[in-house]
């Protein structure tokens, strides 16, 4: 059984995994202290353009964005996203767990519009009674969506000026952030997102890493004490460099090359690549994709035919059943995906 249903099945890129090994000896300060963690920061704050970033490592996805959306917000408000936003319908209430309220609005193919977020906002504004309502404190997306779907930059823009225009931080969830970066056509960079966000992450555990996501907040002291609401939340670990070590062997560049010519941005490109051979296969065939996505996952809508017979020797997963009786699944490669396995899995669409 070939497994296209994840994107973080694997450990780590060697690379990462023969660093570990080189430094577990090693007897360094704790919490993040250490000089891998400070390379780290040092080779992030490059790779974003912004010299004096804050950058925070933690462990997980879930973890990052609650303790992200917990620092930005009052105990009186509540975290804006998409309907479908990941921590609306993926994290199990963890943001409600903090005791903050999700406050979702229509997407468009998993993406925030910024003319619905303004109309949100003048509508709860021009309310008299809003005082007995959940604060609108922050506005949360994620890059790519959960469709795998991007931004460009004029829609981060202009996201950005409805968020200054009302007083709202803008986070950006980046578990995945580097098959967005990576996709073709986009205008997106990292720069990019230090410029128009107050705060996003870079993600590792789905790119690379064993774990691991990097805290960016471009503009330093933007969250106050935030290392402490890190350790409440869990989130400091004791071993910090083992976050510091993994981060610096994605973003270290090589030799002669410069900061976007790192491993992050390497895997990442094989990932985009293999899941748009995916695609092209299966649009080959005439089989319709339920989004538009360039990025690492992929939305193909088969028949009940189609999809029993690529079940026998592919692990994929059922994303929604359609009124036509058709299912759509979703493909996720990574950037540990065989280019051999993919061949395996073209031939197989081809033969539908």
């Amino acid at each position: 059984m070939i497994r296209f249903g994840c994107d973080y099945l694997e450990g780590c890129h060697p690379g990462i995994l023969e660093r570990l090994r080189e430094t577990n000896m090693e007897q360094t300060p704790g919490y993040g202290r250490d000089t891998h963690c400070e390379r780290a920061k040092e080779l992030i704050r490059r790779a974003v353009g912004v010299p004096e970033a804050e950058v925070h490592f933690l462990v997980g996805g879930t973890q990052t964005n609650t303790v992200v959306i917990k620092s930005l917000l009052s105990p009186c408000e509540g975290a804006v996203c998409v309907d479908n936003g990941h921590i609306n319908v993926h994290e199990s209430g963890a943001i409600e767990s903090t005791g903050h309220k999700v406050l979702p609005l229509p997407g468009a193919e998993g993406l925030m519009e910024a003319a619905v977020l303004r109309r949100y906002l003048e509508d709860f504004h021009s309310d008299s009674t809003k005082e007995h309502r959940v604060q609108p404190g922050m506005v949360y997306i994620s890059h790519p969506s959960e469709f795998g779907t991007l931004y460009t930059r004029r829609q981060l823009e202009e996201l950005h000026a409805v968020c200054g225009e009302f007083g709202l931080p803008l986070f950006l969830d980046g578990a995945r952030l580097g098959y967005g970066l990576m996709a073709p056509g986009t205008d997106v960079t990292l720069e990019t997102l230090a410029e128009l966000c107050d705060v996003f992450y870079i993600g590792g555990t789905k790119v690379g890493a064993l774990f691991g996501e990097a805290v960016v907040l471009p503009r330093p002291g933007r969250v106050r004490s935030f290392r402490t609401i890190i350790k409440q939340q869990g989130g400091l670990l004791a071993k910090g460099r083992l976050l510091g070590i993994q981060f610096e062997a994605l973003f270290e560049p090589p030799q002669g090359g410069d900061a976007h010519d790192a491993v992050y941005f390497e895997i990442s490109k094989h990932a985009v690549q293999q899941a748009l051979r995916i695609r092209k296969a299966f649009e080959a065939r005439g089989i319709p994709m339920l989004y538009n996505s360039v990025t690492n996952q992929q939305f193909p809508v088969l028949t009940q035919k189609q999809y029993d017979a690529l079940g026998r020797d592919f692990s994929f997963e059922l994303w929604q059943r359609m009124e036509d009786g058709r299912l759509a699944t979703r493909f996720c490669t990574s950037w540990a995906t065989l280019a051999a396995n993919v061949d395996i899995l073209v031939s197989a669409v081809g033969g539908l």
